[in-house]
């Protein structure tokens, strides 16, 4: 696995508030809730984690700024750098007694992200990636799938909720996919969706909606592991528009033209 000073770090101060989260999803029912909008939940935990994490980087960066789940944008000294973090993507699994969610915390270095962990406490797979030095999931080196065909292929997304704009745009794009492929599944954590296609589990993913924080590490490990990534409209702005759609080269290209010809 990667043993760089910046993927060190990054990994201390996930596994650091990984045993926060542990904790509390060991103890649901003691949770403080607050809502924070139409079905976006958060929870004592999700901003202990947050804190957590932003201790431990800001000890180890001095100066580097932040995109925050729950605290914004903040920023640093150094206007090179800066960490995009989700202390826990997943949430309403993890409300619900879900065991699948994920710390994200994604560098981006001038513009680029360059560096990109997600862990998931529950299954303890730590996914790891920078910048021209591989992918790995816990030691071992990750590829995306290599299926060429569409019709065998497995795709995951996200479906918008209460509160979250293009429910129509989604049924026409489903309705599209559902067709053409061999499943589609929703496991409700975008940066393990992004993790799992960059290891091979999903042959393509796509999402709308989405916040920097939901992508930015996966943005580097899918790239790392050989896959292709865009936004909805076949562009590069992924942090941007906050849409993606990614792949091997055969499943993203096609799964992009079937998204565009649904719309």
């Amino acid at each position: 696995m990667i043993r760089s000073p910046i993927i060190t770090v990054m990994t201390d101060a996930v596994m650091k508030a990984a045993r926060s989260l542990k904790r509390d999803f060991g103890e649901l029912e003691a949770l403080q809730v607050s809502v924070k909008g139409p079905g976006d939940f958060v929870s004592a935990a999700d901003q202990k984690a947050e804190k957590i994490l932003r201790e431990v980087l800001e000890k180890a960066r001095p100066g580097y700024g932040f995109v925050l789940e729950e605290g914004g944008v903040v920023e640093g000294t150094d206007t090179t750098h800066r960490w995009h973090i989700d202390p826990l993507d997943g949430t309403t699994n993890f409300l619900h007694g879900l065991p699948h969610f994920a710390i994200s915390v994604g560098l981006e270095r001038q513009g680029q992200i360059v560096a990109g962990v997600v862990y998931d406490p529950i299954k303890d797979e730590l996914f790891v990636a920078e910048k021209g030095a591989g992918a790995y999931l816990n030691n071992r080196r990750i590829r995306v799938s290599a299926r060429r065909d569409f019709a065998t292929s497995l795709i995951a997304t996200g479906v918008p909720h209460l509160g979250k704009s293009g429910h129509a745009t989604f049924i026409k794009e489903l309705a599209g996919v559902m067709v053409r492929t061999a499943g589609i599944r929703r496991f409700g954590a975008a940066a393990l969706d992004i993790a799992y296609v960059a290891c091979g589990r999903y042959d393509g993913y796509w999402e709308r909606d989405l916040k920097s924080w939901d992508i930015a590490a996966g943005i580097v490990l899918l790239r790392e592991a050989g896959g292709f990534i865009a936004d909805a409209d076949g562009g590069d702005d992924v942090l941007g528009k906050g849409s993606i759609v990614c792949g091997n080269e055969a499943v993203q290209s096609e799964l992009l033209a079937v998204l565009r010809a649904a719309r």
